[in-house]
């Protein structure tokens, strides 16, 4: 058992990107924070499953070349091997919950981000 607060961690790229409150042994666990513009690279994973809930915002996630807008409230899950990639193309930051499972240490395989 543990607990933390989200201000003892860091975005991972300054004020953007994955959060981790979380990281194993059974599932990752993270805020993920976009600013309007900012984006995450295009990936897959082999055996891990994701999940994405917008706590905050709006946020374009394309899956398989499908592009998602979602908003506060909205779930998306990700079956691994489906390539998928996160755009905030609006003009406030979005705030999500990212989970990840089961945790694998290394299962991130990137791609070619999609035009769209």
């Amino acid at each position: 058992m543990f607990v933390i607060n989200e201000n003892e961690k860091e975005y991972r790229f300054g004020d953007s990107g994955p959060k981790y409150l979380m990281k194993g042994p059974r599932m990752n666990f993270a805020l993920v924070q976009f600013m309007p513009g900012q984006d995450f690279r295009a990936h897959y994973h082999n055996v891990m499953e994701e999940n994405f809930f917008i706590l905050e915002g709006k946020i374009d996630i394309v899956v398989d070349g499908t592009v998602h807008t979602l908003s506060k409230g909205d779930l998306i899950h990700i079956e691994p091997g489906e390539v998928h990639y996160c755009r905030n193309a609006y003009d406030v930051p979005v705030k999500m919950v990212s989970t990840l499972a089961p945790y694998q240490e290394v299962d991130k395989v990137e791609v070619e981000n999609p035009v769209y």
